[in-house]
């Protein structure tokens, strides 16, 4: 049996990484004490596969429990791996106000900062015991968390456990924060100035077709592609877990979004696990 355990901080992403994992495959719980570990794995051992564990462990005494449970429970599934995740301070706080629940250490009248600054701390030693300690904080969205998953613990088809995620955005409204990689597609012909085009985005062939009608069209996407083809492997033996490249053109509807749908069709080709965004498609 393959046994995955979950922890980590409060709005990382706990809950998402479970329902992701049982897509994959996995039999999943949330948030079981750690204290039934053991006889929870001891009862799955014959009779699933593939099992993931959410844990919380909020306290100094859960803490311990976890990394004690942990050992039990190593003793009796050959494969069990512990998956820790993290975001920075301001990416908890964000997302903990998006979506208006209370830190689990926060009192009503509590700070949430200091509460998440005390989770922190108090989760450091399980962070050490990680067997993979993934930090969502660059993830723009949480199909993200999907692709690092199915990546690590999916299908083989993956390139070095690293997933891409292709973004097309307009220079007139700002430079992507998550860009790891930013190209610009500006110097390409502007399908805006074409009459009946400009109602359209790269998505519609008729944009597509136009492009497609240029040489330098096609050597863009051509040496784009090699060079991402390139530097993928390298940025996996590092430990990157995904990479997003932002296309830009000037606002962010025709070329950009052209260019990132064919670079998308492409690195799928090729075996990588890829997501699509565009940022600013729909702007006028």
């Amino acid at each position: 049996m393959e046994l995955l355990i979950i922890s980590g901080l409060s709005g990382a992403g706990k809950s998402q990484a479970s329902k992701f994992l049982e897509d994959t495959g996995f039999y999943t719980v949330d948030n079981i004490p750690p204290e039934f570990m053991p006889q929870f794995a001891s009862f799955c051992t014959s009779r699933y596969e593939r099992v993931a564990i959410v844990c919380d462990a909020r306290s100094g005494d859960s803490a311990q429990s976890l990394l004690d449970a942990l050992d039990e429970v190593k003793k009796l599934v050959c494969s069990c791996k512990l998956i820790f995740l993290e975001a920075d301070l301001p990416t908890i706080i964000r997302r903990y106000k998006e979506t208006r629940r209370l830190h689990p250490l926060a009192g009503k009248d509590g700070s949430l900062e200091d509460a998440a600054k005390q989770e922190r701390e108090l989760l450091l030693p399980i962070r050490a015991r990680a067997d993979y300690v993934l930090d969502t904080t660059p993830f723009a969205s949480i199909g993200q968390l999907r692709l690092v998953l199915e990546n690590l613990f999916g299908s083989d088809t993956n390139h070095g456990g690293i997933a891409v995620n292709v973004m097309s955005f307009g220079f007139k409204y700002g430079l992507p924060l998550e860009a790891d990689l930013v190209m610009d597609a500006r110097f390409l012909p502007n399908p805006y100035y074409i009459p009946e085009l400009r109602v359209q985005t790269g998505k519609d062939p008729a944009v597509r077709e136009y492009l497609e009608q240029f040489d330098i069209t096609h050597s863009f996407v051509d040496k784009l592609e090699d060079m991402i083809s390139f530097l993928l492997p390298h940025y996996a033996e590092e430990g990157r877990q995904v990479l997003t490249v932002a296309i830009g053109c000037t606002g962010g509807r025709h070329r950009s979004v052209a260019v990132a749908c064919e670079m998308v069709k492409r690195l799928k080709a090729s075996g990588y696990a890829v997501s699509e965004y565009h940022r600013d498609v729909t702007r006028a």
